[in-house]
């Protein structure tokens, strides 16, 4: 509560795999939620167990909308900026929406923020580091990126909307946070995605063969999804503005080899290992110095990767297995041309 009245917080991107997490750390904590998502890769599954919520509404819309930030009527303490696909076949499939949803979608929540006097927080990524030149990447690394390959409308697109974010700062228009989030797993990752984790758990647990692209010698880290929205939450929470973008992700290394290995025996499966070429622009090396997200806010990962591992099969494990009962749907989800009475009671 703020002086009696309940705290709004606008989730952009919030029926995605990190944004659904998201919205459900922010009611617990006791936010009236605003969910925004135009639902290209976000899931209404991921959001029905806050169906039944009053505090809770979600609006299908597009941030490149300029009307999609109108909907937020009321009072907005918070603005969170998730909106965009982040997995490379996702955005690769459509580069020009990827691009637009970085700059216009993050201009339009910028300027929702600076109209209700909001913070703002854009959820930007490692990909901004490109293919590092630099070991492990700290947030004064510049970045080695190919501003026109088929990754480039991601990478970019982030880049500029930091640009566009710390421009705000800048000018007094809002208050911001900006997070790079490194490689991020868990319940609720579409098993479609492209990422290296649901590929090879969703393969493994089918007994199909497991795609290994290159040598599987490129590393990566992986950050447990609790523990990336807890980096968030208290990213967004910090009085003082870091002054300047901070990494979120988890520094243990390891190889693709490793990790296939490790849910191998996670889930006893017999799966071939295949190799393919190596996608264009993929990183060799990736590795956050998260100094100062330990220095300024406190966070480090907590859940280990078997753990997180161990929670993720389970997931995808339950997802295949047929079910029965009726799916509990969104009987109240509204399109973005406007907002009825039940979303205008959600923001005060």
């Amino acid at each position: 509560m703020r002086n009696g009245k309940q705290r709004t917080a606008v989730v952009a991107g919030g029926a995605g795999f990190i944004g659904s997490h998201l919205c459900d750390a922010l009611l617990a904590d006791g936010y009236r939620v605003l969910c925004l998502d135009n639902l290209r890769t976000g899931r209404r599954e991921n959001l029905q167990h806050l169906a039944p919520d009053p505090r809770f509404d979600l609006m299908e819309t597009d941030v490149i909308a300029p009307t999609s930030a109108s909907l937020a009527r009321g009072s907005v303490d918070l603005v969170f900026n998730l909106a965009c696909a982040a997995s490379p076949p996702q955005y690769q499939s459509d580069p020009e929406h990827t691009m637009l949803t970085s700059v216009l979608g993050t201009r339009n929540l910028l300027a929702l923020a600076e109209r209700k006097a909001a913070r703002f927080l854009l959820a930007s990524t490692s990909e901004v580091y490109g293919d590092p030149e630099v070991h492990p990447q700290a947030e004064s690394y510049w970045g080695h990126v190919n501003p026109t390959g088929p990754r480039a409308c991601y990478d970019e697109g982030k880049r500029a909307a930091e640009t566009l974010t710390f421009d705000f700062a800048r000018a007094g228009r809002a208050e911001v946070r900006v997070a790079r989030i490194f490689n991020t797993y868990g319940p609720r990752m579409r098993a479609d995605d492209g990422r290296v984790v649901s590929n090879v758990v969703t393969q493994a647990l089918a007994g199909d063969d497991i795609t290994v692209y290159g040598t599987g010698g490129q590393t990566r880290s992986f950050c447990y999804v609790d523990d990336l929205v807890d980096g968030l939450v208290r990213l967004m929470a910090c009085r003082t503005s870091p002054g300047g973008p901070i990494n979120l992700g988890n520094p243990a290394e390891l190889t693709v080899r490793q990790l296939v290995t490790q849910i191998l025996a996670l889930t006893g499966s017999r799966s071939r290992i295949v190799r393919k070429p190596l996608p264009v622009d993929d990183p060799q090396r990736r590795r956050p110095d998260i100094a100062r997200a330990k220095a300024l806010l406190g966070w480090a990962p907590r859940v280990a990767l078997e753990e997180g591992l161990e929670k993720t099969i389970a997931y995808f494990a339950e997802a295949t297995t047929p079910r029965h009962a009726p799916a509990v749907g969104f009987g109240a989800l509204r399109k973005g041309a406007g907002l009825p009475a039940k979303a205008e009671a959600v923001t005060p």
